[in-house]
């Protein structure tokens, strides 16, 4: 299995110094992630992160991700302003709360074009959504298309799959399950070829919320397992998603939500 990696809550307003080094550490592994830009983040707790960090961003945030984007990053449009607006839990129910799902048709179009139109202001074009806390609905789906948005890190599955015009990108299920499936010891050992499938997953970061020991799990993961570019996994062969198929992903996405929650 191949494993990309996704940051979410990137931000002006975010912790610089666990952002800092967890970019050198996969800088160090030469992997481009995805990660999910806020384009006007209006979340308290994503401000007071930055107040908590010891390193202070100097300079133009959007130039900065414009640089991030030159150097192979992918980057996804992370909501218009993380703020939980609703508590509906959507058609991917890991979380009982969404800035989007819930909402009118005209009121998700307004803020995903009002969100686009700030990335586009500051150099940024991307065709690619992310959730905050995962959840849309049809509406939501209804909104991305009319506004360019064909593809979504979120799903659970093996493929990257398409439905109702937009492909979308699974993240993992289970981490500890994901690394077992792509670990190879004998790699670690002797630094030898994995022998891998083509299978994909996707690996969920919040560095905000990072301490010591997530950051050196993080290492093991990328010493030992076939991670690769997000924009590799762009290039992946997509899959047919049916109802059955739909309904599967949401009984697991909300057996994930109660077990998380028990």
């Amino acid at each position: 299995m191949r494993i990309a990696i996704r940051l979410d809550d990137i931000s002006i307003d975010m912790n610089w110094e666990k952002f800092y080094r967890f970019k050198a550490l996969i800088d160090e592994f030469d992997i481009k992630p995805l990660i999910g830009v806020i384009p006007d983040n209006k979340d308290q707790m994503l401000k007071d992160f930055r107040e908590d960090s010891g390193v202070k961003f100097e300079g133009d945030f959007w130039a900065y991700i414009r640089g991030l984007q030159a150097e192979g990053w992918t980057v996804a449009m992370h909501g218009l302003n993380h703020v939980y607006t609703t508590n509906k839990s959507g058609m991917f129910p890991l979380n009982n709360f969404s800035e989007y799902s819930g909402l009118s048709y005209e009121k998700q179009y307004e803020m995903i074009k009002q969100g686009k139109e700030i990335l586009i202001a500051n150099g940024i074009e991307t065709d690619i959504f992310m959730a905050p806390a995962h959840n849309y609905d049809k509406n939501t789906l209804k909104a991305l298309k009319e506004n360019g948005f064909v593809k979504i890190t979120d799903g659970f599955g093996i493929r990257p799959y398409e439905y109702k015009g937009i492909t979308f990108y699974p993240i993992s299920y289970r981490k500890s399950k994901t690394i077992r499936k792509s670990l190879k010891i004998e790699y670690c050992e002797n630094n030898q070829d994995m022998v891998i499938n083509d299978n994909y997953s996707t690996l969920v970061f919040h560095t905000n919320t990072m301490n010591e020991m997530d950051f050196q799990n993080a290492k093991g993961i990328f010493e030992c397992n076939k991670c690769i570019s997000y924009g590799e996994y762009l290039k992946g062969n997509t899959l047919k998603q049916g109802f059955i198929d739909r309904i599967r992903e949401y009984v697991m996405a909300k057996m994930k939500h109660i077990l998380t929650n028990r």
